[in-house]
């Protein structure tokens, strides 16, 4: 079984993140959480390819609005819980969400 170490894209970070903020609150996010994760695992054991993943990830996130939607509903949905934004990093999702962040954080 060959294993699979690169990281997930920008685009699929930003759907299990907020896939992740709101499964508590929509059944829907839950399932698609789930079946996103065991996809992701699929790509890692080779049962599935990356393109074959992203696609779905992008469907997804189409669903949702697309990617920068996506990001705003999630950063706001942190900010709201927490008062704050901590994700930090220098990898395109964190770079993105950092200035919806900001934004946020001025109003």
């Amino acid at each position: 079984m060959k294993k699979i170490t690169e990281k997930p894209s920008p685009e699929a970070k930003a759907l299990s993140l907020f896939l992740m903020a709101f499964k508590t609150t929509d059944p829907n996010c839950k399932e698609k959480s789930q079946r996103i994760s065991k996809q992701w695992d699929r790509v890692k054991a080779d049962k599935l390819s990356q393109a074959e993943y992203m696609a779905d990830v992008e469907k997804m996130l189409a669903s949702f609005g697309g990617y920068a939607e996506v990001i705003e509903k999630t950063v706001r949905f942190y900010i709201k819980k927490t008062g704050e934004w901590k994700l930090q990093g220098d990898d395109k999702y964190c770079i993105d969400a950092q200035e919806v962040a900001d934004k946020v954080l001025k109003k």
